[in-house]
């Protein structure tokens, strides 16, 4: 097995070395047909670091057992979506690739995953549906990709801060976030960290607000509906609550721009997974004690947050190792429970009944939290998370749209004053309809 270094990790050094010890123990069974050959795999570079570790030495002990080469290779976040394209382009590159967001718009390049999505079906009862409308399109009646794990977005706040102004427990709805934001960065400079920048958090939470108001960019159906008053009072709220809380560092961030604020006590609120807290508990525990979170804020429609990621697992038409890569996959799966361990409880599976352990390890948990009861709002984190084509699912469409970041754009441009929310929406709606019109013309959007 050969394993091939990615770009830094986001908190490379948070977690120390080395595989975390007591996770549950690994399982086989046996492939349905001998293997053989090779099997190359490309997988994002993981927030957790002792994930990677603990994936890279899966993988190979899975390659001697079955007498399959695997060669694993790992790509920072951001270089994900380019990667596929260059390799789908060139038609040739790695037979099994992790992606962490749906992109549904390499389907025609891609193999259909139906029967591997029915086969985990048929060992382990339903998909989650956040999942498995990451990964379906309806059009097509196709999986375009295989979906075993995702990762919820709570709100990340610090207590210290939300306590002086007489919410301690945080915000739990847009307003209170405002309201509390302004009277924070009022008294003390500290401001909220959300962003509206070309970068996922930017993309998760301005569909979380738009979601939140009552606006969506399709409906159920697949159809646009982004051109709405409820996009722009969502539009209009984000606009003053950069006016009144935020500051133009914003519309220039990164994916680690709001981690990294609010461990430096330069953020008092941010939309993320748990990966700050994580980095905080072994860099500065105090700080660690001092970050709580919050389940989706609500507003005037209601309490929906996007996810944070989602594994979509696609295998390019390409690929040589595609039977090894299916195997392999279903063994990933029965072992998520180990997954979710390594992750530091970063990685929810899409079977739930793969991680029976999880909802005892989020109530207490195993890395020293404190309390150690502090993630256990995501033990019903489905419930208020939704997946990026919600109301409508995963399609080709969805999948430009985010990848052009078109909805932080359109929050920016208004909020930056360039254009009023009602221009930034239209303009917004006007380029997510020439994207639909493309992909439908190609059957891939009903």
């Amino acid at each position: 097995m050969a394993l091939a270094a990615g770009c830094a990790h986001e908190d490379d050094d948070a977690f120390g070395a080395g595989v975390l010890a007591g996770g549950p123990a690994e399982q086989f069974t046996p492939p349905t047909a001998k293997l053989s050959g090779a099997l190359r795999i490309l997988a994002w570079s993981h927030f957790v670091p002792t994930y990677d570790r603990w994936f890279d030495g899966f993988a190979g002990r899975w390659a001697d057992r079955v007498g399959v080469d695997v060669a694993v290779d790992h790509v920072d976040l951001g270089q994900i979506t380019t990667r596929v394209a260059a390799e789908i382009y060139a038609g040739r590159g790695h037979d099994l690739i992790q992606a962490v967001a749906p992109l549904p718009q390499f389907e025609p390049a891609v193999l259909d995953l139906t029967d591997l999505v029915h086969e985990a079906n048929r060992r382990w009862g339903s998909q989650l549906e956040l999942c498995r409308r990451s990964s379906f399109n309806p059009a097509t009646n196709r999986y375009f990709a295989y979906a075993p794990g995702w990762v919820p977005d709570p709100g990340n706040f610090r207590r210290s801060m939300w306590s002086k102004i007489g919410l301690p427990g945080g915000p739990s709805s847009w307003d209170e976030l405002l309201h509390g934001g302004t009277e924070i960065r009022r008294a003390t400079g500290v401001q909220l960290g959300l962003g509206m920048s070309q970068e996922l958090d930017s993309n998760m939470v301005g569909r979380s607000l738009l979601w939140s108001f009552g606006s969506s960019i399709q409906d159920g159906e697949g159809r646009v509906t982004l051109d709405a008053p409820e996009a722009v009072d969502a539009v209009e709220f984000m606009t003053r609550l950069y006016r009144q809380a935020m500051t133009d560092e914003v519309f220039s961030w990164i994916p680690s721009s709001n981690n990294q604020g609010l461990v430096a006590g330069r953020l008092s609120y941010i939309s993320n997974s748990i990966s700050a807290w994580r980095t905080a508990q072994r860099s500065t525990p105090a700080v660690a004690a001092d970050i709580e979170f919050v389940p989706a804020l609500a507003g005037p429609a209601g309490a929906m947050a996007a996810h944070h990621l989602v594994h979509n697992w696609v295998i390019p038409k390409y690929a040589t190792g595609a039977a090894a890569g299916q195997e392999f996959l279903l063994h990933y799966t029965a072992n998520f429970a180990a997954a979710t361990y390594s992750s530091m409880l970063y990685d929810l599976c899409a079977w739930p009944g793969r991680t029976p352990e999880l909802t005892a390890w989020l109530r207490r948990d195993p890395f020293r939290a404190d309390p150690p009861a502090k993630l256990a709002l995501l033990v019903d984190a489905a419930r208020w998370s939704a997946d990026l084509g919600h109301p409508g699912t995963a399609n080709a469409a969805i999948g430009e749209v985010a990848g052009s970041f078109i909805i932080p754009d359109m929050f920016a441009r208004a909020a930056r004053g360039e254009v009023s929310a009602a221009v930034a929406v239209a303009d917004a709606a006007a380029r997510v309809r020439s994207i639909y019109a493309k992909w439908q013309a190609r059957g891939l959007v009903a």
